[in-house]
């Protein structure tokens, strides 16, 4: 027992060097302190660039602030002479009346917005795109992208935006249009759309006219003519004073100078009577009797005629003092009954029958001439074989033309 604590009191430890301890000290600083102080440099290097940076800039701003003090253009291509001449190009003269052109981007119902290169966009009211009435700016025509000239013809307070029309521009054109018309003496279409006690209001290339009772040749009342289009011609065309008169007599009368004895025209049924049919014939009625209707009887004129129909008939006579044309589909028939069996062909030949019946009433109106000369040989006239009347010759037999082959004129 002695002997192993003497042997292990005898163990000897070496002493702990100092030296090396130090030495593992001061290589543990070394690594814990150098990243601390590479952060400091580092900030440092990073605190020095922002300053430079800042200098820099410092530097460039005293430098434009004194050129923009002394020399404010210098180096700059855009003169003040091209910033008035861009002012003028998109600049524009905003005052009433003013017409500007501009370009739809957007409809509505209301009406449309266009950019007419101004601070703000303008507003076409749908009242103002027209001179007729609409309900949406499409019926005029109007749609995005489209490109017109407008006129101003006000402002909104709310947003300072301008309010164009483009109804203002039609209407001037629009008497314009009569007037020129009136200088023509052209027969125009209108439609009758009112009355007063005088007469009743046309609306003829959009605008409103007057036509006297005096100057309406059909003795139909105002209610009759309610939205039916009649032939007018003008009489007085005033826009200062806004007086547009009408005459449906004047154009009446140039109407029915066109209608010859023989001529076919187109005509639609505008009512039955027991005795016939009324036909107008381009704004005149005629009267197409039940017995000029076809070669077979007609009982009841509703089985052939409905009011409404479009047909063709043939002037068979016009006595323009009492205003008065007398029609027929009888004469226009290839054969009896077609008018009541295929009435299709009746018009398809209507241009061929009616020719034969202008040669038939040519030819008997020659021989009536050459009758009457035989009568009256001392004239010393006579007809040649085109009918035309002439010296008298030779071919005429002394005791006149033998008529007996010629056929009797149809009434």
């Amino acid at each position: 027992m002695a002997s192993l604590a003497q042997q292990v009191g005898g163990l000897r430890c070496p002493p702990i060097s100092t030296t090396r301890l130090s030495k593992v000290y001061r290589s543990s600083t070394r690594q814990t302190q150098m990243p601390n102080r590479l952060r400091i440099i580092s900030a440092v290097a990073i605190s020095n660039s922002q300053t430079k940076e800042r200098e820099k800039l410092k530097e460039m701003f005293e430098e434009a602030y004194d050129r923009c003090r002394t020399a404010p253009m210098e180096g700059v291509s855009f003169t003040i002479e091209d910033f008035h001449e861009a002012l003028d190009k998109y600049d524009f003269n905003s005052e009433l009346g003013t017409k500007v052109r501009g370009t739809v981007f957007i409809t509505d119902a209301n009406g449309a917005l266009v950019d007419i290169t101004a601070k703000s966009s303008a507003f076409l009211p749908v009242r103002e795109a027209s001179i007729y009435t609409i309900k949406h700016v499409e019926e005029a025509g109007i749609f995005p992208g489209l490109q017109e000239e407008f006129v101003i013809i006000g402002e909104n307070e709310a947003d300072d935006s301008l309010i164009l029309s483009l109804r203002s521009i039609q209407y001037d054109l629009a008497w314009e249009r009569c007037r020129q018309l009136q200088a023509e003496d052209v027969v125009v279409k209108g439609k009758i759309v009112g009355a007063n006690k005088g007469g009743v209001v046309a609306v003829v290339e959009g605008l409103r006219g007057f036509v006297p009772f005096s100057q309406i040749s059909t003795k139909s009342d105002a209610e009759e003519l309610l939205n039916k289009e009649i032939p007018l011609k003008f009489v007085e065309v005033d826009e200062e004073q806004s007086r547009l008169i009408l005459s449906n007599r004047k154009a009446m009368a140039d109407s029915q100078a066109q209608l010859g004895i023989g001529s076919v025209v187109v005509g639609s049924v505008q009512s039955l009577k027991p005795y016939g049919a009324f036909i107008d014939i381009g704004g005149i009625n005629g009267l197409l009797h039940v017995s000029q209707i076809s070669h077979d009887r007609v009982a009841d004129i509703s089985t052939v005629l409905q009011p409404g129909d479009t047909l063709k008939v043939m002037i068979l006579s016009h006595d323009r003092e009492r205003g008065r044309v007398s029609l027929s589909t009888k004469k226009l028939e290839p054969t009896p009954g077609d008018m009541i069996r295929n009435p299709k062909l009746v018009f398809e030949k209507a241009e061929e029958m009616a020719q034969m019946f202008r040669q038939r009433i040519a030819q008997a109106e020659a021989m009536a001439r050459a009758d009457m000369l035989r009568f009256q040989p001392e004239s010393g006239l006579t007809l040649n074989s085109d009918g035309i009347l002439g010296p008298l010759t030779s071919d005429l037999p002394a005791d006149g033309l033998d008529m007996s082959d010629v056929p009797p004129a149809e009434d």
